[in-house]
């Protein structure tokens, strides 16, 4: 029967599933195994102990690994502006993502709302941000798999994106773009950045999508080993508190940008009534690693379909919420050519004097590429958090992992493990 999946509907496919685990009996011949982290597809990092009966899984006790970064206690010792610099290491495959969501955060504490145009860049880059991601996550999947055409005609594009994060931020891999109210600059050409974005998405993404969906959506290797593997219900998905493509392939309609909206997703955001943008959210029933591939490549397409709708409509104006304001940094000619840009730059990164948040505890969050991914942070009046806590979507999805591989074959761990697309500093953080 064929797989087709349409957006906010459920797949209705037969797949069978046998509870191996209940039928398992210990004989004492079962022997434990370390999978990763040399392994390629644990990333280097993570590390999976498993009881093997056989070629079977057993029991499976995930690591969540070896970084040791200590990126929630590094934001204690750095201003709300600098803590953008450690965001972007904690999702590296859509670092741009991490930037928003903390702003958004942060943005809330301050009671900030940014300028129109401000919500337009920022929702332009989150979805192309999305794209990213989902690119290497299909694309590093079908390579597990064997798949390694498949994985360079995901991989590939992504090199246009790296190509509009540096035009926009100077940097490729760690843009480190937003700031407290706005952006750390404007477009420095916003002809430019159209045509960079629409060459993209028209035709380096559109082909992108048509050859990955020929090559693997239907090539029987990929579905025999995909179908019907780390099956996750909609009750449990619930219970196990998964949000994202995880959540939705399993029929979960859960999704931020629609149910808690934020910059162009919500109605009247600011500029002359506008509405907020179309988009539908993809859903699928079987709630297995195939599954979770159609609802990504379903997220691209309306990913798309959002930048499309925006990209020729980017108001004009300031892109912070402060331009004459001493709660920005001013511009560089300003720093270098004034005492008043000086003073005003000296008290923002290098004195006590500068950001005079609230005393009060706040969460938000973003709808990322994985899931939710949430900041909560606790201020007691400084200009840097006396504590954050982040929410990262990968370490809540890693937590099913034992509960989707026990009762599959060995050889089944690498197609559960790409599925959920763990990026390992959002474990050890």
């Amino acid at each position: 029967m064929p797989y087709t999946l349409k957006p906010d509907e459920g797949l209705d496919v037969d797949a069978e599933t046998t509870p191996y685990v209940d039928q398992m009996v210990d004989t004492g011949d079962r022997w434990t195994l370390n999978f990763g982290p040399q392994h390629p597809a644990t990333h280097t990092t993570l590390r999976l102990v498993l009881q093997l009966d056989g070629e079977r899984v057993a029991r499976c006790t995930p690591h969540i690994g070896y970084l040791h970064s200590g990126f929630e206690k590094v934001a204690e010792v750095l201003d709300y502006n600098q803590y953008v610099t450690i965001t972007s290491r904690t999702n590296y495959l859509s670092p741009l993502s991490n930037n928003i969501a903390w702003h958004h955060a942060v943005e809330k504490l301050f009671g900030i709302d940014i300028t129109p145009r401000a919500k337009v860049l920022r929702t332009i880059m989150a979805e192309l941000a999305r794209v990213q991601d989902h690119l290497l996550c299909v694309g590093a999947a079908a390579l597990d798999l064997g798949a390694f055409t498949g994985f360079l005609y995901a991989f590939n594009p992504r090199e246009k994106i790296y190509d509009i994060c540096d035009y926009i931020a100077g940097q490729r891999f760690h843009p480190d773009w937003t700031r407290v109210g706005g952006l750390m600059q404007d477009l420095p050409d916003e002809d430019t950045f159209k045509l960079m974005v629409k060459e993209f998405i028209n035709d380096d993404l559109t082909s992108a999508i048509s050859d990955l969906e020929k090559l693997v959506e239907r090539n029987r290797i990929f579905m025999d080993r995909t179908q019907g593997v780390g099956v996750i219900s909609k009750e449990d998905a619930i219970n196990w508190s998964l949000s994202g493509p995880l959540a939705r392939a399993s029929g979960v309609r859960r999704d931020i940008r629609k149910d808690e909206p934020y910059l162009c997703y919500e109605d009247n955001w600011d500029y002359q009534g506008a509405e907020a943008v179309k988009f539908s959210v993809p859903l699928a029933s079987d709630g297995d690693v195939y599954n979770r591939f159609l609802v990504r490549i379903e997220e691209i397409k309306q990913a798309r379909s959002i930048i499309n709708q925006l990209i020729d409509n980017i108001p004009g104006g300031s892109v912070n919420a402060f331009a004459d304001s001493k709660m920005t940094k001013p511009p560089k000619e300003d720093v270098y050519g004034s005492i008043e840009g000086l003073i005003q730059h000296f008290e923002l990164v290098m004195s006590n004097r500068g950001w005079k948040p609230p005393v009060a505890e706040c969460y938000g969050c973003n709808e990322t590429s994985n899931g939710e991914f949430g900041y909560y942070i606790v201020s007691d009046g400084g200009n840097r958090p006396w504590r954050v806590k982040t929410r990262p979507p990968s370490f809540i999805n890693y937590s099913t992992m034992s509960k989707m591989i026990e009762g599959h074959m060995l050889a089944d761990i690498v197609a559960v493990l790409g599925s959920i697309n763990v990026v390992a500093a959002e474990l050890d953080r």
